[in-house]
């Protein structure tokens, strides 16, 4: 057989090189004491080893986890500690207050500054953070400070609810923190009693505040609970006023008073204060319909209309006849405040009360500013021959009609209430002839909807706002000037007949069967900086005492038991622990059994691969250096 030069060299070189790559092989094999360097070197032994590999690297995240959880729990634990601590020493000094027989104002006033010391530390230990620089009491919101407090007293909480867990193993979480609503803020109180609260809508700048308040009189503020109070600023020329309601009813507590910062105000046995310079809104610019200047046709006994006043209508019965024109004489008809004759069921100035109107001779006044409507009742007559006002409300832009062509000239102007604003287009001729007139043209179906977004009404009157706000009509042009009589140009024209009144700063006392730690320290301390040296104020302070004895001890209740859970969480953590230890130790005899390398065999195997390698090598060497010429 002939056998070339490059075959032999070929075969000699895949001998070699396959001998190297064996001694290699071996070689990393003892280097990294893996038998198994690649998934082609045993594909069932390399998943295996996969998956072992995945169960270390979880059990491994787990103790990571488990010593995160346990630096949190050991923080949360020891602050609460502390908290605990400084409640007993103020339960000591509240024991130490009840003593209002041998104790001064000026004493109590002392105790008072150490409360405050004590609410500053506390305030502190409640914005605690961890390593991470994440307060631990403020649920999931970690970068906010959670409790924050104001100069009245008041302690708002501005985290959340949120519980942070963290996986201690493939079946076991375990609860790292726990919120300071929970903690501090929900605690049980030993009687009824309230917080309170700014409205986020206030406009005082800088923001006037409400005090923490107390309960002076718990029978009386029980007959209250559960509803909430409002307080609500107002004003009346260059007075501010207030007003106390229930919240939700809006029956009145409290009528309107008038203000001064930092005066107590005490109702349904509640007592608080308001500092500072409340924004008092704006009063209501009155609605007025005069009666009209069209002779009224004279009213016989019986004869009957309506007034209506946001959509409330009270029916006004004639008791004797009243000549044409005679406006005096209808005021007074209608300001009767006994029935007469005796058959009608109400006085007539009872239903001006309840609209909240007044009727003089020159007409009918809305302090509210809402509008006023006059509509036809069920005998006599109509209610355009009664007030000679032809029926209507009164018309926040009255309009003067003159005869105008847009057909070939469109103009486009937009009407404004509240902020909300409409774009109108007359394109027709209107000529003052149905179904060309200016309020069927603002009435069609392309533009009434736009009127009742905005809640307007158009009658030949004018335009009328439903809610008497302020409307403005503006963006026209002369001709629409001439059509509608009102300046259109620009800015416009904007009405200036009523407006309701614009709220002030509103307040709120709301009712709870809870009381915070920080509340009862600060209610402690305002009762002792206020108590005066009579048997009067003493026996007051001393039922303030008595409730923040009760409430600490509520709030030392809920720690000690949020500390049992705390125990028990660490418990947890140490006995799985322990479980991941052994299950670490499982996996790595498993996995070494798997990947692991017998250093004898290997050594043998290696010592056996060179040997071939330079069996292979030495041969080459020798068959390379033949040719023919050797044997010539």
């Amino acid at each position: 057989m002939r056998v070339s030069t490059s075959q032999i060299y070929s075969i000699a070189t895949l001998g070699m090189t396959q001998a190297q790559a064996a001694v290699t092989k071996t070689q990393e094999q003892m280097a990294t004491g893996k038998k198994v360097l690649s998934p082609a070197d045993d594909p069932v032994a390399a998943t295996a080893i996969l998956r072992l590999n995945q169960e270390l690297a979880r059990t491994e995240q787990y103790g990571k986890n488990i010593n995160i959880a346990e630096t949190n729990l050991n923080l949360e634990e020891s602050t609460i500690q502390t908290i605990v601590e400084l409640g007993q020493r103020m339960s000591e000094l509240a024991v130490k207050a009840g003593n209002t027989a041998i104790y001064t104002s000026s004493d109590y006033k002392a105790l008072a500054a150490e409360v405050d010391t004590r609410i500053t530390e506390l305030v502190n230990l409640q914005n605690t953070r961890n390593a991470s620089g994440q307060y631990i009491f403020a649920g999931y919101q970690g970068d906010t400070k959670p409790f924050i407090g104001d100069v009245g007293g008041n302690y708002s909480y501005l985290g959340d609810e949120g519980q942070l867990r963290l996986q201690a193993s493939t079946s076991v979480t375990v609860a790292v923190s726990d919120s300071g609503k929970k903690l501090f803020v929900d605690i049980p109180s030993g009687h009824k009693t309230f917080n309170t609260s700014a409205s986020a809508a206030n406009q005082s700048a800088p923001p006037a505040v409400i005090s923490v308040g107390e309960v002076i009189d718990q029978e009386e503020f029980d007959r209250l609970y559960p509803e909430d109070l409002q307080i609500t600023f107002s004003k009346n020329g260059s007075a501010v006023n207030f007003t106390v309601t229930e919240k939700a009813s809006g029956k009145i507590l409290l009528p309107t008073q008038a203000y001064i910062a930092g005066n107590d105000i005490e109702v349904a046995g509640a007592r608080f204060k308001v500092m500072g310079q409340p924004f008092p809104g704006q009063p209501a610019i009155p609605a007025n319909l005069p009666f009209g200047v069209t002779p009224a046709t004279a009213l016989g006994a019986g004869d009957q209309f309506g007034i209506r006043i946001g959509g409330k209508t009270e029916y006004f019965t004639m008791s004797g006849p009243i000549a044409a024109n005679d406006s005096a004489a209808l005021a007074a008809e209608l300001n009767i405040g006994a029935a007469v004759p005796p058959a009608l069921p109400t006085g007539n100035a009872a239903k001006l009360a309840a609209l909240g109107i007044t009727v003089t001779a020159a007409g009918i006044q809305s302090p509210s500013g809402l509008n006023i409507e006059i509509v036809n009742g069920g005998s006599g007559p109509g209610a355009t021959a009664i007030m000679g006002t032809d029926g209507t409300r009164s018309v926040n832009l009255p309009l003067t009609f003159t005869p105008t062509d847009f057909s070939s000239n469109p103009a486009t102007f937009q009407l404004e209430v509240n902020g909300k604003v409409e774009s109108f287009t007359f394109n027709q001729n209107i000529t003052g002839v149905s179904p060309n007139t200016l309020t069927e043209i603002f009435n069609n179906p392309t533009n009434y909807p736009k009127l009742a977004r905005l809640g307007l009404t158009v009658t030949d009157q004018g335009i009328i706002s439903n809610n008497n706000s302020r409307v403005t009509i503006k963006g026209g042009n002369s001709n629409l000037d001439t059509v509608t009589g009102l300046n259109t140009r620009g800015v416009g024209t904007s009405s200036t007949v009523g407006a309701l009144i614009e709220p002030g700063d509103t307040f709120f006392v709301e009712s709870t069967d809870k009381q915070g730690l920080l509340t009862t320290l600060s209610r402690f301390s305002e009762a002792m900086k206020n108590v005066k040296d009579n048997p009067e104020s003493k026996a007051e302070l001393a039922k303030i005492v008595a409730k923040t004895i009760t409430n600490l001890k509520n709030v030392e209740t809920n720690l000690t038991s949020v500390q049992g859970e705390l125990g028990s969480r660490l418990n947890t953590l140490d006995s799985t622990k322990e479980l991941n230890v052994d299950i670490t130790l499982s996996t790595r005899t498993a996995l070494k059994d798997l990947e692991g390398l017998d250093y004898a065999d290997a050594t043998v195997k290696l010592s056996m691969q060179s040997l071939v390698l330079s069996a292979s090598q030495q041969s080459f060497a020798k068959v390379s250096q033949l040719t023919l010429f050797t044997y010539l």
